[in-house]
């Protein structure tokens, strides 16, 4: 059986199809795809109560924390930048409650780019609230290499210097506990981070997989949740 793995989603208040503009719970197409053609079953996650956060995670057998807004400065206790986007209280409070569920749980996670940063920030980390160089055009994906850290689980996934689908501009300041960083940009910013092993499968980097052709990363989440790691199984 393929695995069923959970992706957190956007909630827009105006988003237009057809002849309709509405409120939507949304994601990007690329994310489902990925899930998809690494083996799993993918399903969308919209924000909830964070009291249901649990619930929904023991239905699972992996889970993706997707890319997006920036986190509120308010989850990590520092004072907002003028360069820092809107907040989007409802996702954050939603999606550091999938994380903490899933650690709880030892079901596997990966976290993309605004998912890597909320794991850090979940740990009791800080994110640098502006990042030059790393977003090249406003909406349009750049790409930069990484260098993995030898001896991590990110390292045995992608053993070599890759060349990854970017967009941000915020990044990891201060590491959260127990967190290892297990990739690089060349000018030293933290792109991957991951938990020891005891602590289960999590897994965050700072790029966008879902917008390029490397599978790698996924299929490392979707096999560990096939291995049974996750309740749902």
């Amino acid at each position: 059986m393929r695995p069923l793995i959970g992706v957190s989603t956007y909630l827009e208040q105006g988003a237009r199809w057809g002849v309709w503009e509405l409120a939507a719970a949304l994601l990007p197409a690329a994310y489902p795809r990925l899930v998809q053609r690494s083996g799993g079953l993918a399903a969308m996650l919209p924000p909830d109560e964070p009291a249901r956060a649990a619930a929904v995670v023991a239905r699972l057998d992996g889970l993706v924390v997707a890319g997006g807004p920036d986190v509120d400065p308010a989850c990590y206790g520092a004072e907002r930048s003028p360069r820092t986007g809107p907040p989007a209280p409802e996702r954050d409070a939603w999606e550091l409650a999938l994380i903490e569920a899933a650690w709880a749980a030892r079901v596997p996670l990966l976290g993309i780019c605004r998912g890597m940063q909320l794991l850090n920030v979940a740990r009791g980390g800080t994110l640098v609230q502006h990042l030059d160089g790393h977003a090249e055009l406003v909406g349009v994906f750049g790409g930069h290499p990484v260098k993995p850290v030898p001896g991590t689980l990110y390292a045995g996934i992608v053993p070599e210097e890759v060349t990854v689908p970017t967009y941000h501009h915020q990044a990891v300041e201060r590491l959260g506990a127990g967190l290892t960083p297990s990739a690089h940009a060349a000018d030293g910013t933290v792109e991957a981070v991951e938990l020891p092993p005891r602590e289960g499968w999590v897994l965050g980097v700072q790029w966008h997989p879902e917008m390029g052709d490397d599978t790698r990363v996924m299929r490392a989440l979707v096999r560990a949740a096939a291995s049974g790691a996750g309740p749902a199984r």
